[in-house]
């Protein structure tokens, strides 16, 4: 198994590297590619060192299996046939090809069988947000097909990548030290607030971001449902959070429905407010699953639920997401 990861240097891009080797995936020989900036840059895998290759339009991919990519959309485009040319699936986590119809968009724990359908040897990962949410919401929509959402996120600064991640805590520290604060990758200051726009704002007022969870959410579920999203950053620093509000067709019990997440592949129940027991962001960071709690019925609504999930997005929104399609394509046997 020869594999490629395309943006090592990126957060996810590193995130890549730490999931392969903790979960021990397939790998003979690994191929690291990436941008001008980091060539050259060495990083260790499972012992052995690798140098980041420049990423070019040549046959570097020729015998390489799987190819993550995460290197943003423009990118993504750019190489895709250079990618892909000798076979190679492209398990892509940009926005790129996640809408096109010729591409699957693919959360393993809700459509696994649609990786297996790609005629461009391309396979989108969704957008971190709608990962989270679809995870905790197929349970559910096993007992009663879900009509509506609404949700709102509270994204972390890593949601904006590593340099963001970085600006947020120099942010904090411009603060304390009374130094003017540093706004580059948000539309303002981050520390101590909060910013209710995510992406850009489209004509029907609602962001890209929002939009992403009404249209992914649709592709990856199969579904009619309709998704009203208002996406927000906070100032954590990693791991994204959302409120949300389905109405099912069947009304669906806090009991019936706490029981299909704890079960959930993907989900952990942390559900007991009575001894102020919920998922949070400090807590959540670095794991794996998606972590659900404050189920409760909707006062508004018989069909309603709301729930509160917080997730790794950097690894179930991202990384880990794709690999686990890559886990499910080897274990099909449907690797070139």
């Amino acid at each position: 198994m020869k594999v490629a990861i395309v943006g090592a240097s990126g957060a996810v891009g590193q995130e890549f590297l730490r999931i392969l080797a903790e979960r021990n995936f397939p790998i003979d020989e690994l191929v690291l590619f990436g941008s001008q900036r980091s060539a050259g840059t060495k990083y260790t895998f499972r012992g052995k060192e690798y140098e980041v290759k420049l990423l070019q339009h040549n046959d570097d991919f020729k015998g390489v299996d799987i190819a993550f990519a995460s290197a943003g959309a423009s990118t993504s485009k750019e190489f895709a046939a250079d990618i892909t040319k000798y076979g190679a699936v492209m398990i892509d986590n940009s926005s790129a090809f996640r809408m096109d119809e010729d591409v699957p968009l693919v959360v393993p724990e809700c459509n696994a069988e649609d990786a297996l359908n790609r005629p461009r040897g391309i396979i989108a990962n969704p957008n971190c947000t709608t990962i989270m949410m679809v995870v905790v919401l197929q349970p559910l929509e096993n007992i009663s097909h879900i009509k509506r959402i609404h949700v709102s996120s509270y994204q972390s600064a890593s949601g904006a990548g590593a340099a963001a991640m970085a600006e947020l805590e120099q942010q904090y520290k411009d603060i304390v030290d009374g130094n003017p604060v540093t706004v580059r990758k948000f539309p303002h200051q981050l520390a101590y607030n909060v910013i209710p726009q995510i992406d850009v704002f489209q004509p029907n007022g609602y962001t890209k971001e929002e939009m992403k969870m009404y249209n992914e959410t649709r592709k990856i579920m199969h579904t009619d449902a309709k998704c009203s999203a208002t996406c927000v950053r906070v100032s954590s620093l990693r791991s994204h959070s959302e409120s949300v509000w389905i109405e099912t067709e069947k009304p669906i019990s806090v009991e019936e429905a706490q029981k299909a997440i704890a079960a959930a592949p993907g989900c952990t129940l942390v559900d007991d407010p009575a001894n102020l027991v919920y998922p949070m962001p400090l807590e959540t960071a670095g794991k794996d699953d998606v972590f659900v709690g404050r189920v409760r019925k909707d006062i508004s609504d018989d069909n309603g639920l709301t729930l509160w999930l917080s997730g790794d997005q950097i690894r179930k929104g991202a990384a880990l997401n794709a690999v686990q399609i890559a886990e499910y394509l080897i274990k099909v046997g449907n690797v070139k």
